[in-house]
């Protein structure tokens, strides 16, 4: 439910900022989602006891440079009570504007290093099957092999070390 009402959002976010103002608001939305890590800010802005417009100035405060028209939005977003949405928000305009831009980023899992070669071959390779600008981030694992994720397209591709020798010896088994 709370995807939902944060596309909305995020519908009126794209139509009110363009270019340079919308990827400063995607970063100060960032920044907000952050501070939503910390217990005690959680804690406030979800109870009840305190006023919404305390929370919409607590929120505002965290701001450093935003114009009026982001300054409004968290106003609207603290009027109805949707300021716990804010990180669901980010999310989702951060998935909105890479499929503007059609730029993805995807993870490596490995248990040994990936290269920057191997990942940039991997970009390619990608990217060119999926008609895409793909940008991976290498992230170390217990996973006996490679296991590749871009989840904002869907796609789950691995390679088990396992999974090849239980195929081989099946494949030697019916041979005999």
């Amino acid at each position: 439910m709370s995807t939902i009402i944060a596309k909305r959002y995020v519908k009126a976010l794209l139509d009110s900022f363009k270019g340079e103002e919308l990827t400063k608001v995607q970063n100060i939305l960032q920044e907000l989602s952050k501070a939503f890590d910390i217990a005690k800010f959680t804690t406030i802005i979800s109870t009840p006891d305190i006023d919404k417009e305390d929370k919409k100035k607590l929120v505002v405060s965290l701001l450093k440079d935003s114009d009026k028209k982001l300054i409004n939005f968290i106003s609207l977003l603290s009027e109805n009570g949707r300021l716990l949405l804010l990180p669901d928000i980010y999310k989702e305009l951060e998935f909105q504007i890479s499929l503007k831009n059609n730029r993805y980023e995807g993870k490596i899992y490995a248990d040994k290093e990936i290269s920057k070669e191997q990942a940039e071959s991997l970009q390619k390779s990608f990217g060119k099957k999926f008609g895409a600008d793909i940008t991976f981030k290498s992230e170390k694992s217990n996973y006996k092999g490679v296991k590749i994720e871009i989840d904002d397209l869907g796609v789950e591709t691995s390679f088990s070390l396992e999974r090849l020798k239980a195929q081989m010896t099946e494949h030697i088994l019916k041979a005999i």
